[in-house]
């Protein structure tokens, strides 16, 4: 008699694969990582300039490298086993926090001054850039290798609510840990994390390499992976969707001067304002989890999308901790429908060798977006003020939906 776990149905049946465990673990320790970096260089470069277009430059200097090496990294990660690649560049974050340390000591700090640690800071974080150009779309791919196909839907939820879960954590530990225990430490924190990560992505088994056409060449690799998506409607509308409600409706880089100057709550609150869309993310991909969307998820993810823009607009108007701490809560219970409805598309809609390529198209899209949103802000509000800024970005969210309503008529009609 068949175990109920075992069962594709069951939201559990993933979670009995020991390697889907296993990465789960890289998931979660590295992205609470990331999370950490995050929040630690953004709150230092609002401290140390006060501009919120130094602090924009932070997104723009990861973003530029992962968009220029994308469609290259999608032909790397398809003729290179998934595994060791993962294990690799995950292993390279340790050199950058390391960095990220040094420069953070008040001995450094004082011997180069706060100018110097500036340009250290977007060097540094140009350099991660470079490794999350190969590291996010083989993180991607591999996941197909890990679990069987009737899993994938609810492996791709367990990925996101983890993801989402760590996002939370990172976020919030950040805060206290530089309120309370200063940068030295919170940095330490963060090395410890990617050694676990790197110690579980190398614990899986190698994997086979997935596209194994010796003689294609390298821009004929790229090439197909960018007509695979073009012509696969329902991959190219939810990304483009996705690239610019995250382009305008962005609002991350601007926080620290919300949590600073609007709403006045220090580091804490500012931590806690940074992890409030995750927080919402997690809740619904608990739920999702349990409950997992059955029909009309393309008409979803628009209602979703225009969801968020009005969360932004209120975050913007609002001048009460609590009412934008809600707002941002709001728009990750919709941005967290969104991911799931995303990566399922992804994972259903890409065949095995195409996946490296399929994911970096993806990562260009969507991952990168969130930098360039934060430079956007940036220049936005630098142009007409941080409150006009977000206002101006949540507005534009709801044009892209508007504009994705009547121009990609597949998208409403997509259910898996």
């Amino acid at each position: 008699m068949e175990n109920d776990d075992l069962r594709p149905e069951s939201p559990f049946a993933v979670l009995k694969l020991k390697e889907f465990r296993l990465y789960i673990i890289q998931r979660l320790f590295f992205t609470m990582a990331m999370r950490m970096i995050a929040t630690v260089v953004f709150w230092q470069m609002y401290v140390i300039t006060k501009n919120p277009l130094a602090v924009a430059f932070i997104g723009l200097s990861e973003a530029v490298p992962a968009i220029l090496l994308s469609l290259y990294s999608g032909h790397v990660v398809d003729k290179t086993d998934n595994r060791k690649l993962m294990f690799i560049t995950t292993l390279m974050y340790v050199f950058f926090a390391l960095v990220l340390l040094v420069i953070s000591l008040p001995s450094v700090e004082h011997a180069v001054g706060k100018h110097f640690m500036q340009y250290a800071i977007y060097f540094t974080i140009f350099g991660t850039g470079v490794v999350r150009a190969f590291l996010g779309p083989v993180t991607n791919a591999i996941l197909a290798q890990l679990v069987p196909k009737p899993l994938l839907p609810i492996a791709v939820t367990w990925r996101s609510g983890v993801w989402l879960g760590a996002s939370v954590i990172g976020h919030a530990s950040a805060g206290f840990l530089i309120a309370y225990a200063g940068l030295t430490v919170t940095f330490t924190v963060i090395i410890t994390l990617i050694l676990i990560a790197s110690v579980a992505a190398f614990l899986i088994k190698p994997k086979p390499i997935q596209n194994k056409r010796t003689d294609q060449k390298t821009w004929d690799s790229v090439k197909e992976g960018l007509s695979y998506v073009l012509k696969t409607k329902e991959l190219l509308s939810a990304m483009t969707l996705d690239l610019f409600a995250v382009l305008f409706g962005g609002t991350v880089a601007m926080i620290p001067f919300f949590a600073g100057e609007i709403l006045k709550v220090g580091a804490i609150g500012f931590g806690w304002l940074n992890a409030a869309t995750d927080i919402g993310s997690i809740v619904i991909i608990i739920f999702l989890t349990l409950f997992p969307l059955k029909k009309k998820q393309g008409l979803l993810l628009l209602y979703v999308v225009a969801g968020y823009g009005i969360c932004i607009i209120t975050f913007g108007l609002s001048t009460i901790y609590w009412l934008s701490f809600v707002a941002l809560l709001v728009s990750g219970l919709l941005d967290g429908i969104s991911v799931v409805i995303r990566g399922t598309i992804l994972q259903l809609k890409t065949p095995d060798e195409m996946r490296g390529r399929v994911s970096a198209i993806n990562s260009m899209f969507i991952n990168s977006a969130n930098e360039i949103g934060g430079f956007e802000s940036g220049v936005a509000a630098k142009l007409m003020g941080v409150v006009p800024s977000v206002i101006f970005g949540g507005s534009m969210t709801l044009l892209v939906v508007i504009g994705s309503w009547f121009k990609a008529p597949s998208l409403r009609k997509f259910e898996y």
